[in-house]
């Protein structure tokens, strides 16, 4: 029998003991917090809270993991490995990438491959990576390509969520990209289907009705969708993954960065939160500038998972520790919304 039959055999033994489990609602302990997949906290540790993807059958970790970053910097096999292992141990059970970040899927498959009954595995489609290049290919043939190539280096056949990366407005009116999404649904290659973007381009991908899932900016710095596209996503049912919950931590440079981080930046020197601002951003527990900034997204109306990516095998185990803290002050949440309100320009839109 060959790898992927394998995997498939098994992805389908898992998703069936999924469904019975959540029908029988024993995939949710009582209280705030659970466990997925019968799994145990770490010794000494409150679990991370779960909550319910949206209309899936799926029980996502409030904090989960994204991969670009192990790609885009090149992390070393050994150092993802050690990672992710760890991170499982710690509570996680989404994993998020998307085939255009380098070698991530493939990272991601031989460092938690053995673990796959542990965590939903998420990826993203729509790029021509042949050769090197990100080169976006929206046609139903490039898309379904894409699917192929994921399945392939991710070592299964198939995946929880398949979501379009980022593509325009434009694309999913036109229709190709989400039929070929839904073709892959349909033949089994994931068993639901998303939408990762922002601004007007979310709104729609929301308001056609077509996706189980939304991926979009959410942060201090980063408000736009809470009026324009949560509540609605939250009224249709959707899964929600937050991107970007920590604002690219914009706050540890004195001057405005580069590639790309520029953006949250400048925001954030006009928006001045206090809690940002000064020696306070050198505080590192729950009520630091990382814990408040994470705890905000996660009270979100409609959030259901944090993606946050890293290179460094503790910092994961840091982040969910300040998780564990739980919900900020209802004021303190106020104040960072009537803040943006306040401040945030007309061209303040999503970051993609």
């Amino acid at each position: 029998m060959s790898t992927r039959a394998q995997s498939r055999r098994e992805f389908l033994k898992i998703t069936a003991a999924a469904a019975a489990a959540a029908a029988a609602g024993s995939l949710v302990l009582s209280g705030r917090f659970g466990l997925a997949f019968g799994q145990e906290a770490p010794k000494g540790a409150a679990p991370l809270e779960k909550r319910k993807f949206g209309a899936t059958d799926m029980n996502v970790a409030i904090l989960g993991f994204g991969g670009a970053e192990i790609g885009f910097e090149r992390t070393d096999q050994a150092t993802v490995s050690k990672l992710l292992n760890a991170a499982l141990d710690a509570g996680l059970n989404v994993v998020d990438t998307a085939e255009c970040y380098v070698d991530s899927e493939v990272q991601i498959a031989s460092a938690i491959g053995h673990r796959r009954k542990e965590y939903y595995l998420f990826t993203k489609c729509g790029h021509a990576v042949d050769g090197g290049g990100r080169t976006p290919d929206w046609s139903k043939a490039g898309i379904l390509k894409s699917v192929e190539r994921s399945l392939t280096r991710l070592k299964t056949d198939a995946v929880d969520l398949l979501q379009l990366h980022t593509c325009s407005l434009d694309d999913l009116k036109k229709g190709e990209v989400i039929e070929a999404v839904e073709q892959a649904k349909k033949e089994g290659k994931t068993r639901y289907i998303g939408y990762s973007g922002d601004s007007q381009a979310a709104r729609y991908a929301v308001e056609c009705g077509r996706f189980d899932a939304l991926q979009i900016s959410v942060n201090v710095c980063d408000q736009e969708c809470v009026d324009l596209v949560l509540p609605l996503a939250k009224e249709k049912g959707m899964g929600v993954i937050a991107k970007r919950p920590i604002a690219n931590a914009v706050w540890r440079y004195d001057a405005a960065p580069n590639g790309g981080h520029d953006v949250y930046w400048n925001r954030l020197h006009e928006l001045a939160y206090d809690f940002a601002s000064g020696d306070a951003r050198k505080r590192e527990d729950a009520d630091g500038t990382a814990g408040i900034a994470m705890r905000f997204t996660a009270m979100q109306p409609g959030v259901h998972t944090l993606i946050v990516g890293t290179s460094k095998p503790e910092r994961w185990k840091q982040n969910a520790d300040l998780m564990r803290a739980g919900p900020l002050p209802k004021e303190l949440v106020e104040s960072i919304r009537a803040r943006w309100k306040q401040v945030a320009k007309a061209d303040w839109v999503g970051q993609q």
